[in-house]
């Protein structure tokens, strides 16, 4: 048998080999990639959308939480909104009217995401219990005018840090987690159906952050960790990620796919948000803004999401700001961090309405706000 002295040699070996052959391939693939998105449409001679401030103005503030906002989620068909905050409570708002129509009080209050039912009867969040708690919003409350948990999810072994139904499937609804895994569920029975990574070699290596399931084809799913790393899966093989998309120095805390399905959005802790090409791995494109003058560090990307086009990218920053990017060009349009009534601290989450004509931001200074387009409807 051999030593653990030879045992650690030759892993050590082994690894400079891997990261040798990955360098020769990020190298290879360089060569391939002749351009960028930038670079090819400013030669098609595109020019950036033209946004002022009167063009996305913030036409409501939902004041309720009492503590930080960490998580929404908007309904696919109506105008409602779902919100996990630092209280402890799960708020469930009209987008139009800012009515508080459900506040429900958590076992656990340590809450990082949520995240409606696809038929808006339902409302789902996970944090550090390491479960994911359901909600049927049709259910009765109790004396003390709590909500009872209709389903607890129980079986990962870290902190819940993301949930999403699968669309257009109540009974179907994917994880990630800090314990490095991605599950997927049936919500009815509580049952684990299959688990993407953990013992198998292709998986990630350090905590899920996000994860994003392909609209267009519900098979697929993206899931970004504190490796660095985004890994494509497909539902039907858990045993192996389908391919892994590297490029990121810091931990992606956002993913989302483009609206074609053939491509996918990041945002992460090295300040920057990326495009990628599910199909050939490509880096298409890297958005990345100036340091703060202050202290010459890059804010963190916390959130991103497209508009319905895909011609807009909307980025939110732990310094407050919220770009709102053109993907052709690369070129920041507006930042709604500047605008009146924007957030007072640092922009947690964020997501567009169904039908495009809506952003909501969350933020640790305790509201959500709702931005609305009054132009630009083609582009958006």
């Amino acid at each position: 048998m051999a030593s653990v002295a030879e045992l650690k040699e030759r892993h050590a070996a082994a690894t400079a080999s891997v990261n040798s052959l990955r360098e020769r391939l990020r190298q290879r693939r360089q060569t391939l990639l002749d351009t960028d998105v930038e670079k090819y449409s400013k030669a098609q001679g595109r020019t950036a959308v033209s946004f002022n401030q009167t063009d996305l103005v913030c036409c409501r503030t939902l004041q309720g939480h009492s503590g930080k906002v960490y998580s929404l989620d908007w309904t696919p068909e109506k105008n409602w909104i779902v919100s996990a905050s630092q209280d402890g409570r799960l708020i469930v708002w009209n987008a139009l009217t800012s009515q508080k129509t459900h506040a429900i009080k958590l076992h656990c209050p340590w809450v990082m995401t949520c995240a409606f039912a696809p038929n808006g009867q339902s409302v789902a969040c996970g944090g550090l219990d390491s479960a994911c708690s359901i909600f049927n919003l049709n259910s009765q409350v109790d004396r003390d005018g709590n909500m009872p948990v209709s389903r607890v999810l129980t079986g990962h072994k870290g902190y819940v840090s993301s949930c999403q139904y699968v669309p257009d499937q109540e009974t179907r609804m994917i994880t990630g987690s800090g314990d490095q895994t991605c599950v997927l569920w049936d919500v009815t029975t509580g049952q684990r159906i299959s688990i993407f990574g953990g013992e198998f070699p292709s998986g990630h290596t350090a905590d899920v952050l996000s994860l994003s399931i392909n609209s267009l084809n519900t098979n697929m799913f993206v899931s970004g960790s504190c490796d660095t790393t985004v890994r494509l899966w497909d539902l039907r093989i858990a045993s192996r990620a389908v391919r892994t998309y590297h490029g990121h120095e810091g931990d992606i805390n956002s993913v989302k796919f483009f609206p074609d399905g053939q491509r996918f959005g990041t945002g992460s802790d090295d300040g920057t948000c990326r495009l990628f090409d599910m199909r050939t791995g490509h880096q298409l494109q890297v958005y990345s803004r100036e340091p703060d003058r202050n202290d010459n560090e890059l804010p963190t990307v916390t959130s991103i999401a497209f508009s319905i086009s895909g011609r807009l990218l909307f980025a939110g920053y732990s310094n407050g700001d919220c770009y709102v990017w053109d993907t052709l060009l690369a070129e920041v349009v507006l930042n709604l961090g500047t605008l009146q009534n924007s957030h007072e601290g640092r922009i947690s989450c964020l997501g567009l309405s169904s039908d495009g004509s809506a952003l909501c931001t969350g933020s640790w200074d305790k509201n959500l706000k709702i931005w609305a387009f009054s132009g630009h409807r083609k582009i958006v």
